[in-house]
């Protein structure tokens, strides 16, 4: 099995704020950008160089700001096979809170109460059972 860290995400109510210092501040490049419309949310990633494992920064566009240190989201991994991944952590006891219903991506917590988001290398596997009929059984 293989597994390759792709990003850390953080949630932001400064998305402008936020590019000046990873750019300009940090010397990160932006890699990619997601703006959805019918989510109201902007998916921002940088990185060191592209290829390179990511920051991602969350922007929801509603009017709710972020204090304390709850704006951090989640760790992201890439899996080879994430259904074969999801069961050897369930055999370990850990509760899949998002389960790989469309073989492409899960969230678990670790023990510390860390989400932890897993994606499918590649593209997704057809779906599966007992996977494809499961429903979430918490937040991520």
């Amino acid at each position: 099995m293989t597994i390759r860290y792709l990003h850390a995400m953080i949630r932001t109510d400064k998305p402008e704020e936020s590019h000046t210092f990873y750019t300009q501040g940090l010397g990160l490049v932006q890699t990619r950008r997601y703006d959805s419309e019918a989510g109201k949310f902007s998916l921002i990633y940088y990185a060191t160089a592209v290829g390179e494992p990511e920051v991602e920064l969350t922007h929801n566009w509603d009017d709710r700001s972020y204090t304390g240190g709850d704006q951090f989201g989640h760790l992201a991994y890439e899996v080879d096979n994430i259904y074969q991944v999801c069961e050897t952590l369930q055999s370990l006891g850990v509760t899949i809170l998002r389960p790989p219903r469309d073989g492409h991506m899960a969230f678990i917590k670790d023990p510390n109460n860390i989400s932890i988001e897993l994606l499918q290398k590649g593209p997704a596997l057809e779906k599966a059972e007992p996977w494809a009929s499961m429903e979430n059984t918490g937040s991520w």
